[in-house]
């Protein structure tokens, strides 16, 4: 069994947002896999589906997103998964838009919805897809880069990295995140 976790904030103000790469993506995932992720449980909309006979949940959590550990923690001791079967989706600034990075394991960094994950769960060993978001224009602007939305010029550029992760999870799932890694991850 597999929990996929996209990071967002919930409501429709933020739902083009560079925050919510991470909701974007399980979105993409559910129309891929044809999932509805509508049913509320566990402080979030999550969706179940099967993949090549492995139980898979597509969650968006709806707390916010500096919150996003208690979500999680929910939903990892009710299905007592095994934390490296946890893979988390969520916007970097430290990668450029349109980069993508699978890594098995790891510290927070700057995000706080990962710090909240790590906290809570107690534990980094977890898969995660980054997509790269970039960095703000003005110098220490973080918080209205994240919560704006993306220039015409990027969305495109955005939307097929979120494709291709779609892509990257199921690989993933199927066969582990090193081979992820070297087909998905790009320079």
């Amino acid at each position: 069994m597999y929990i996929v976790v996209g990071l967002g904030n919930p409501g429709k103000k933020y739902e083009s947002t560079r925050h919510n790469v991470g909701f974007n993506a399980i979105d993409c995932i559910a129309e891929q896999w044809g999932v509805s992720v509508k049913k509320i449980k566990h402080k979030s909309l999550i969706g179940e589906t099967k993949i090549d006979g492995e139980k898979v949940i597509l969650v968006k959590p709806q707390t916010f997103m500096n919150a996003s550990g208690e979500a999680l923690m929910e939903i990892q001791r009710f299905y007592k998964i095994p934390i490296e079967n946890i893979i988390v989706i969520y916007d970097d600034l430290d990668l450029d838009v349109g980069k993508l990075r699978i890594r098995p394991s790891g510290s927070a960094g700057t995000h706080n919805g990962m710090r909240s994950i790590i906290q809570l769960l107690q534990d980094d060993k977890f898969p995660r897809v980054r997509i790269g978001i970039g960095k703000p224009m003005i110098k220490g602007d973080i918080i209205n880069h994240v919560i704006g939305n993306f220039p015409k010029s990027e969305r495109k550029i955005v939307d097929d990295i979120i494709a291709l992760s779609a892509k990257a999870v199921e690989e993933m799932i199927l066969n582990g995140t090193n081979k992820a890694m070297n087909k998905y991850n790009i320079k």
